[in-house]
């Protein structure tokens, strides 16, 4: 990480901290009071239950980045084990009566180990075989739902109770933010750490050539069965908070075009960063709030054309979409690269820089 210009670090573990300037701590308390004390406290219940859904959302994106973005990887079925949390955390819930903290670590254990069963595959295959492999995954858990309803529900899906601590029940927008953001405060510093361990840079490597990643002693079998395990367990816990946040789960929630909506937003934030994760999840969602306020005046303009039936909700997947293609062709690095070189700029002023 470049540091701005005239700062040196005197040791190594100053080097390798992840906060080393006195801006950047506080950066940090800015952060923490933001997300805990001036959203919690000045945010509607409207704008909490926006955020808790962007939140968790970002927990499954950020797993999936650990498979995609480190690993190279590609997988159509995030949603697929976001159900299987969901669905453990449900059941655990209702059937046996287990509190939140033993059901959500429950719901990201079960989606890992449907992890490791379906990313044997990975093994042998990659690229757009590996895509349709995964793709699998989506119907087949589905599939399960729906045939054992006595323990899932089936077609009528299940109600899931408010989350408790202790006697405090969790079940306001406010309450739960809490709980959400630090969840997700904890799984994003597994990410960002990851990425600076020994299995961290063994991911990248198979990323970028596994067979010289190979020669070079790293095993494809673990370390490829261990990315689809880590992104499951994240889509697991993501699938479990879920499961409380709307206290309901129907198959209709983990839909393919879910799965897709997660790589795009990953495309937009940036593969390989954890910043990006979050940037993209936050960006599109962002978006589609907005698209959806100005989805009656679309409808209200159309009124009367043949294009006037659904255009409210088409306009939400067409903007979607369109960012998303522009991101490929004009920032295929996504946010997190273009947040990068700002910094850049800056760290290095007097000093001229090409922000490009």
């Amino acid at each position: 990480m470049d540091l701005p210009s005239g700062t040196r670090n005197l040791s190594y573990p100053k080097d390798m901290a992840i906060v080393r300037t006195r801006l950047q701590w506080g950066l940090v308390v800015v952060a923490a009071l933001v997300l805990f004390v001036i959203i919690p406290f000045t945010g509607s219940e409207h704008i909490l239950s926006i955020m808790n859904s962007a939140i968790i959302i970002m927990i499954t994106v950020m797993g999936l980045n650990i498979l995609t973005g480190y690993t190279g990887q590609i997988s159509l079925g995030q949603s697929a084990f976001m159900a299987v949390g969901a669905y453990t955390t449900a059941i655990f819930a209702v059937k046996y009566n287990l509190p939140f903290w033993i059901t959500l670590p429950s719901a990201g254990l079960m989606s890992g180990a449907m992890g490791l069963i379906f990313g044997l595959p990975a093994l042998r295959i990659k690229g757009f075989y590996l895509a349709m492999a995964t793709l699998a995954v989506q119907f087949i858990v589905v599939y399960i739902i729906y045939i054992i309803p006595e323990l899932t529900g089936g077609s009528e899906g299940m109600s899931v109770p408010s989350p408790r601590l202790g006697s405090v029940s969790l079940h306001s927008p406010k309450t739960f933010y809490y709980l959400c953001t630090l969840i997700t405060v904890l799984m994003t510093f597994l990410s960002v750490n990851l990425g600076r361990t020994k299995t961290g840079r063994s991911f990248i490597a198979i990323r970028d050539n596994d067979l010289a990643a190979e020669v070079m002693g790293v095993s494809l079998f673990s370390n490829r069965l261990l990315a689809f395990f880590i992104c499951s367990f994240y889509a697991g816990v993501s699938g479990g908070l879920f499961a409380y946040h709307v206290r309901y789960v129907h198959p209709d929630y983990f839909t393919l075009t879910n799965s897709i909506w997660y790589l795009g937003m990953l495309i937009v934030g940036g593969l390989g960063s954890s910043l990006g994760a979050i940037l993209g999840t936050m960006f599109l969602k962002g978006l589609e709030e907005l698209v959806t306020i100005a989805g009656p005046m679309v409808t209200s303009l159309l009124e009367g054309t043949m294009v006037e039936t659904g255009a409210a909700s088409a306009v939400v997947l067409m903007f979607q979409a369109l960012v998303i293609m522009l991101f490929l062709v004009f920032e295929p690095r996504g946010l997190a690269h273009r947040w990068d070189l700002l910094k850049s700029s800056y760290r290095l002023w007097p000093f001229s820089y090409p922000f490009t």
